[in-house]
């Protein structure tokens, strides 16, 4: 209810931005790598190609430097519409996963909910990661974020794993505060 009239506007400037829905529904896999359905407002094109992306993932999995421009995402990428860089960089296009969190599909804190060929492509080592319900923050998004590969937020998600407690929970949340204000989303 609180972020009722935030979430109208951004919903109206989502959908006269570019066509297609206002919210993006995706498959992401969970606690016990259960699929869930994830919320977020759409930052990108509708049917684009996530070719490059995939090839990303699996480059920073083989342990290669993707960082470009201090980022590990891809740079300019054409997927991503006007109000999509504005959302993804202040992390509002993140404010429906509440709704995920009310479901018991994730909680606040936790690793981040990946996509199921992600989870696929991830090390068995990393495994324990699905043990704990994936958070809409966590310690990758106040580590870093999108200046981290793959193969570090793993290594965040499993220390998170490992040394779960409320207080820790609760240190994240507020460092989230900062990395919200500083503009640390994702690019």
């Amino acid at each position: 209810m609180l972020t009722a009239p935030l979430s109208l506007a951004i919903a109206v400037w989502v959908r006269l931005d570019s066509p297609g829905p206002t919210l993006l529904r995706q498959q992401r896999v969970g606690l016990g790598r259960r699929p869930f359905t994830f919320y977020k407002f759409r930052s990108m094109r509708v049917g684009v190609d996530d070719g490059a992306h995939r090839a990303l993932i699996a480059a920073e999995l083989r342990g290669e430097d993707t960082c470009r421009g201090g980022s590990t995402k891809i740079e300019h990428d054409p997927r991503i519409t006007r109000s999509g860089r504005f959302l993804r960089r202040t992390s509002l296009d993140e404010l429906p996963q509440l709704f995920n969190v009310l479901r018991g599909d994730m909680s606040l804190v936790g690793p981040r909910p990946c996509l199921d060929w992600e989870a696929d492509m991830f090390p068995a080592k990393y495994a324990e990661r699905f043990s704990v319900r994936p958070g809409v923050t966590g310690l990758w998004q106040v580590r870093g974020r999108s200046t981290m590969g793959t193969l570090d937020m793993l290594e965040l998600d499993l220390e998170y794993v490992r040394d779960r407690r409320l207080g820790r929970d609760l240190s994240i949340l507020i460092a989230t505060i900062p990395a919200l204000l500083r503009g640390d989303g994702a690019r």
